[in-house]
């Protein structure tokens, strides 16, 4: 079956790079979401797109190697945290306990699915 992409699969660290780079570009979408103030403005509204599309196809090469559970996890994971963490130091959003604990759990449930993994 011929397709537009070529057939690659990583190797193990190869995959662990490329799924930093898939989170790295989710949190931008992410973060254009924001920027984009409800599609008003066209730049970040279009990178919204572009960012997440290329973080998805990334993560299509990725889950080839690593699995789907643990490449989800880490990836929205990682992802909820940094974007969190964006939201507070650069959005000015409070920095509640609840919030902070529940950035805790994340962190806590990704470590877990992770471990699981590799039992």
């Amino acid at each position: 079956m011929n397709s537009f992409v070529p057939n690659f699969t990583p190797t193990f660290a190869q995959a662990w790079w490329l799924l930093s780079i898939a989170i790295f570009f989710e949190i931008c979408g992410t973060v254009c979401m924001r920027l984009s103030e409800g599609f008003t403005r066209p730049t970040p509204s279009v990178l919204i797109f572009l960012f997440y599309a290329i973080s998805f196809a990334l993560n299509t090469f990725v889950i080839k190697v690593l699995g789907l559970s643990v490449v989800y996890a880490v990836w929205s994971g990682a992802g909820t945290v940094v974007t969190a963490a964006i939201g507070i130091l650069y959005f000015k959003e409070p920095a509640t306990a609840v919030k902070l604990a529940s950035i805790g759990l994340v962190v806590i449930g990704v470590m877990g699915v992770h471990a699981s993994a590799r039992a």
